[in-house]
């Protein structure tokens, strides 16, 4: 059973009136980071791969070519212990050729997540910081894991 917006709220620290739907909370961008080499995933372990921020043409806009980037979003998410959190993109990202790839985020997870955005539309696109990207879907467990999120993410970006 996924919660409904004003339910999933809570799992944000301080959301704002519009970032809460019907049946989920949106998410903010707050960072960009492009790509500067490969990253490695081993049966043994990880090695992400180097990023740098994207210069923002104008203060708080970023104007992104065709390509993968990484990004941050803005809002600190703490993931109810008895339920899992998914993220989609916002219908507007993908009519504007912009693609949004997360992964599952675990019960017991915090952090300011982040996730895969990759600009189809050959013409590029403009997102400004703070614009609401993705929606947030918590999705209530059956029964509470014996064992809460406590991977290496837990606590990112803050």
């Amino acid at each position: 059973m996924a919660l409904a917006g004003d339910r999933a709220s809570a799992a944000i620290e301080s959301p704002e009136p519009e970032q809460v739907q019907p049946a989920g909370v949106d998410l903010r961008l707050d960072e960009v980071y492009e790509f500067l080499g490969p990253g490695t995933l081993t049966r043994q372990g990880k090695e992400l791969p180097p990023v740098r921020p994207v210069r923002q043409s104008r203060p708080e806009v970023y104007e992104l070519g065709s390509g993968a980037y990484r990004i941050r979003f803005l809002d600190v998410v703490s993931v109810p212990p008895d339920a899992v959190g998914m993220c989609f993109p916002r219908s507007t990202l993908l009519r504007m050729g912009v693609l949004l790839h997360c992964a599952v985020w675990d019960p017991g997870y915090r952090g300011r997540g982040e996730a895969l955005m990759v600009v189809v539309n050959p013409h590029g696109a403009r997102i400004e910081r703070g614009a609401r990207v993705a929606q947030l879907v918590l999705i209530r467990l059956e029964s509470r894991p014996p064992k809460l999120y406590s991977g290496s993410y837990q606590g990112e970006g803050l």
